[in-house]
Order: C-alpha cells, then structure tokens, then sequence
C-alpha cells in the first residue's frame, strides 16, 4: 500500500513562489490517484457533425470528434445565430445521469441542469460532451492504459478545450467551465490541468475527502472514478495525498463559485465550507482577489436551483 503523500499546509503559504510549490504539488500529488496525465502529441480534431437543430438565437450540433486515444467524443456544440464577434465559451459538464450530455444541452433530464441551453441562450458558445460510458460514448480506460476513468475525462475535456479555441467565432482567451455533481468535481479537475480555463462554477460537486459520507471514500473509488483510492489509499482520507482544500488553492487565482446546497446529502456542506475556509487565505492575501471564491448555500438539496443558477451566470459574466 502506498505510504501518506506529505502535503502542502496552507498557513504556511504566503507567496506566490510558494503557491506554485504548492499547485506543482497538488498536480503531482492528484497523479499518483488518477494516474498520468497523457502527454502525447494531440492529433487533428476531424470534426464530424451528424444533427443539427436551430432555434432564433443559437444552433445544436450533435458531433463527434477524435481525442487522441482512437476513439471520438461525441458532444453537443451551440453556437450563436449570428454574431459580427468572437464569442465566450463555455464546456459545460454532465451529471450522473444515462443521458449524459444530452442534459445540459437540454435534450432531456432535469430542467435546472440544462445549463448549455440556457448560457447558449446568454450569448455563449457551449461544448458539452459525454463522461466515458454516458449518453453515447463507451470506451473502457483500463483496457487503454489509464489508471482511471477521471484521468479519461480530463483528456478529453482539453481536447473539448482545443475544439472550442478551433473555433473562429471563439475567443479563446475567454473559456470557463460549468458542471453538476459529477461534472462538478470535473470542472474543477479539468481547470486545475487546463490553465486556458478562466473561470468555473461548480455546484454540487466535492466537500472534503473526511466529511465525504463520514469518511468512507468507497463511492470515489469505483471504476468510475479513481480505483486507486481503494487499491492505494484504503479509502481513508488521512492516507490521501490530495483534498479539495488543495484543488480549490491550484486553481487560485482563477474565479470559482460554487453551489453548495444546505441538504446535499452527497456533499455535506461544512466539508465544502472547510475546503474554502483553507483556500480563502490564497486567495485574499497573495492574490488580493477574494471576491473570486464564491461560495452559497441555497436552502435546498443535491440541485441547482434557477437563481442560484443565475447567480452564477451573473459570476460568469463578470470574468469570462
């Protein structure tokens, strides 16, 4: 079994020198979990576009395109009617759901999860693609050499990233990230690979590995997600050599707001509330940017509620 990973103590980070330690760290430390980050030369998207479907504002692609492992990745794309302006983009990530991306894109699902329809809907180009073996992509990580089905996903979001900087009516210089529950902890793990992310809004998606279900990491640890935290790490956090405190403080000083909801039995939100009672100094004191970790606490349970969601929206507005 792998021996505890030391890890960085926030109090004694109080500059950016020691911040980018402490990020460099993190990474490292997040790749004994999840496995390598693939390193391999990214090879021609080949866009194919197989459906379309316009409304007044914006047109739906259903396309697919190849990520680098010898598969493609299917996703919806929105795009404006219109525009004489290179667009903000937005990758916007699924739930836990056999529809995958077809919920965010709002093909069916949840109402208040189909957050791609809606920031379409504000002006932004949205990317939405499936997690591996959800809505139309199946495709077996292990048998492919990756340590986990997390690492995939961040692979094939960059590659979603590289689609949208593709895109001559993108402005690739103002790309965020959205996502729910599952896609949640994947808008942040993406960003924290993915420095062309700029902002994210991640609701529902972490707290800290000791308050996660009283401590049994059991549900983190499947295929998929990160078998390692069983194979490795017992499923004990105090054997984890990374917690979201850590995320949250190598993504400052990117803006996150985060939907942590008072009754989200998935997520207790004092553990959510410890992570960025950890990362606040990062961001107040080497920063100066405070006002670039949001969190809320909406009265309700695992969701997202339409005002919180326009919250958010408003967040996005103001930095991406």
């Amino acid at each position: 079994m792998a021996a505890a990973q030391t890890r960085a103590n926030p109090a004694q980070i109080s500059t950016r020198d020691e911040w980018a330690r402490a990020r460099q760290q993190t990474l490292d430390h997040m790749q004994l979990v999840m496995g390598d980050l693939p390193r391999n030369g990214r090879v021609p998207l080949d866009v194919v576009r197989h459906e379309r479907v316009e409304t007044p504002l914006f047109i739906r692609d259903y396309l697919t395109f190849a990520d680098g492992d010898d598969d493609r990745l299917p996703a919806y794309l929105f795009s404006p009617q219109r525009s004489n302006q290179r667009a903000p983009a937005m990758l916007c990530l699924h739930q836990t759901t056999r529809i995958g991306k077809g919920e965010p894109a709002g093909a069916g699902g949840n109402p208040d999860l189909q957050y791609a329809w809606e920031l379409a809907g504000r002006g932004y180009v949205a990317l939405a693609p499936d997690y591996p073996n959800f809505g139309d992509y199946y495709f077996d990580p292990y048998a492919h050499g990756y340590a986990s089905a997390t690492m995939k996903a961040i692979r094939n979001h960059m590659r979603a990233v590289d689609l949208l900087q593709s895109l001559d009516f993108v402005d690739g210089q103002r790309i965020g990230c959205i996502g729910h529950s599952l896609g949640g902890h994947n808008t942040l793990f993406v960003a924290c690979f993915d420095e062309r992310i700029r902002a994210l809004v991640t609701s529902c998606g972490f707290n800290s590995f000791q308050k996660y279900k009283g401590g049994n990491l059991a549900g983190w640890s499947h295929k998929g997600y990160m078998p390692r935290i069983a194979d490795r790490y017992a499923n004990d956090p105090a054997k984890m050599p990374f917690d979201f405190s850590d995320v949250l403080i190598a993504l400052a000083p990117r803006p996150v707001f985060i939907n942590a909801p008072l009754h989200d039995t998935n997520f207790e939100m004092t553990g959510v509330d410890d992570c960025v009672k950890a990362a606040e100094p990062v961001y107040g004191k080497i920063f100066a940017g405070a006002e670039r970790l949001v969190v809320v606490h909406p009265d309700a349970g695992h969701s997202f509620p339409p005002e919180v969601r326009r919250q958010a929206y408003t967040f996005l507005e103001r930095w991406v």
